[in-house]
């Protein structure tokens, strides 16, 4: 075959083009080219053919080839739509379930970010596995709320530790074992408004809340984002309370106590057991507008001062140093305000079993494992300062040592006798001061509202001792009825078991008689013969 060389030279030309950049321009203005050469053709050819009729919408466009085949969709049998529409709703609803799913993931992501949050404090008394698993099994206990569990026990485990994970569920359970220790609830327990309801309420302490929920815990990650999950929940319940509580309304310390139940459990869980400290637990009396009972509990931790630190006492007072000037934060805050959580932690937790004479014998424990150190300052600044900003940051082994120090403590006699002290000495005051008759009336108006609220809470504990008496004296007489059915039970046995001797020494003697020989058969047997 012989081929043209100048046909040769175009092709490596044209090959050695393709390699080049310009080639996809040439390309390109080549097919345009052929494409308007081409629509030209069949419009002269269609113009030498006469007019054509219009297109019909419907038909398909092809300008490429205008004589192409059209090949027209195959029509769906009814069945097949069927089929398709169900299989596009299973797809729909398989796409909200999964985006429900996922938004259910991205909210447990989130709880368990905000746990993690919360829980972020270092722990005073570690808890051992043992002690766990105690407590986890009192926790699963079916039925727990409806069960008095052994007191001595609880009392062992919450001195060994509180797990940091269980602690809010354990809070709750301490307080179920009050109300079934005290069936008979005190008359200044509140209306039982459902907490969704008090939600939906305005309150007046809306600016003094709002204004302390940025000095609530600030360094600490659940409180510190302004207006946060964590500072939004603490709102809710502070304003739940003030409209729950028209009396005390709104704390400034409330804020804190609030805080740390927050910490540890729900929103609404929080707020119910914030309602058990204020009633229950009797934190409500320190917050009332008058502030008498904040004034009793200084007197009382000054004389408890007294007669445990005798040395300390004359120091304080040497420099003129009362207890409101360094431990009404600690009462009105239960230590919230100036120690690290964990410590407080600990301090609810004997709380909830012991009540609120904790705070007392934590403050006495407190000051007189420090005394030495207190000692040593000889000015009133330095001494206030030592006590407010030192002492809190002495140690997690003192802390500790503290916590078990309290555990040991009983103080309830001593602060009652103190609380009739204080009266009859601001009687006595009252008496001996040279005042003028209205000042005179005016003091002794506040006196006497304030013994008639003494004599309501004792008229209220006295009711609710009687109910208790009441209470005991049936469950004595059912006692009593159950012993009767037992000595009775125990004489029928009594009796069996006589009869029972009886019968065993019948078969003895039966058993000891010679019973008569059977006679000899092969005598009577015929012989072979």
């Amino acid at each position: 075959m012989i081929r043209n060389p100048t046909f040769c030279r175009n092709l490596l030309s044209l090959k050695k083009l393709e390699s080049d950049s310009t080639l996809s321009h040439i390309l390109k203005y080549r097919g345009e080219r052929s494409k308007s050469l081409r629509r030209s053709w069949t419009t002269n050819y269609y113009s030498e053919l006469g007019e054509l009729p219009p297109r019909s919408p419907l038909e398909p466009v092809c300008e490429d080839r205008p004589f192409g085949p059209v090949q027209e969709e195959k029509k769906r049998s009814s069945r097949e739509l069927r089929e398709l529409w169900k299989k596009a709703i299973l797809q729909q609803i398989l796409l909200l379930r999964m985006e429900k799913e996922n938004q259910k993931l991205q909210a447990s992501e989130n709880d368990l970010l905000n746990k993690r949050l919360k829980l972020d404090y270092e722990e005073i008394t570690p808890c051992l596995k043992e002690v766990t698993t105690v407590w986890e099994k009192m926790l699963s206990t079916p039925g727990r709320s409806k069960i008095k569990f052994d007191m001595e026990k609880v009392h062992s485990a919450v001195g060994q530790g509180v797990p940091r994970h269980h602690r809010g569920e354990i809070w709750k359970f301490l307080a179920e074992q009050f109300h079934l220790k005290h069936p008979f609830p005190s008359k200044q327990q509140p209306k039982d408004v459902p907490y969704k309801e008090l939600l939906k309420k305005l309150t007046s302490q809306q600016h003094a809340i709002l204004i302390d929920l940025g000095r609530t815990f600030p360094t600490h990650p659940y409180f510190s984002a302004q207006l946060g999950a964590g500072q939004l929940s603490l709102y809710n319940i502070l304003k739940a309370y003030s409209l729950l509580d028209q009396e005390v309304g709104y704390c400034q310390s409330l804020s804190f106590v609030a805080g740390i139940l927050l910490l540890h459990m729900s929103e609404e869980e929080a707020f119910k057991m914030l309602k058990f400290l204020m009633f229950d637990m009797g934190l409500r009396k320190q917050y009332r507008p008058d502030m008498i009972i904040l004034q009793i509990q200084m007197y009382q931790l000054s004389r408890l001062l007294h007669d445990y630190h005798r040395d300390l006492y004359n120091h304080l007072e040497e420099h003129e140093i009362g207890p409101s000037l360094y431990a009404a934060p600690w009462f009105l805050t239960v230590f919230a305000s100036q120690f690290p959580l964990g410590f407080v932690a600990r301090v609810f937790d004997m709380i909830f079993l012991q009540g609120s004479e904790v705070i007392f014998k934590v403050a006495l424990s407190l000051l007189g494992s420090h005394k030495p150190l207190i000692l040593q300052h000889e000015n009133l600044e330095t001494i206030v300062d030592f006590i407010k900003n030192t002492l809190p940051n002495l140690g997690l082994v003192q802390m500790e040592k503290t916590i078990s120090q309290v555990f040991e403590m009983d103080i309830a006699k001593q602060l009652q006798a103190y609380e009739v002290e204080y009266h009859v000495l601001q009687e006595e005051l009252i008496d001996s001061s040279p005042l003028s008759d209205n000042q005179r009336m005016d003091k002794l108006e506040k006196t006497n509202s304030s013994l008639r609220k003494q004599n309501l809470d004792l008229l209220e504990q006295l009711q609710v001792a009687n109910a208790r008496i009441q209470s005991l004296e049936a469950t004595v007489e059912k006692l009593l009825t159950s012993e009767s059915k037992l000595k009775q039970a125990a004489l029928t046995l009594e009796v069996e078991r006589s009869a029972l001797l009886q019968m065993v020494e019948e078969l003895r003697r039966q058993g000891a008689q010679p019973s008569t020989p059977e006679p000899d058969c092969t005598l009577l047997e015929p012989t072979g013969d």
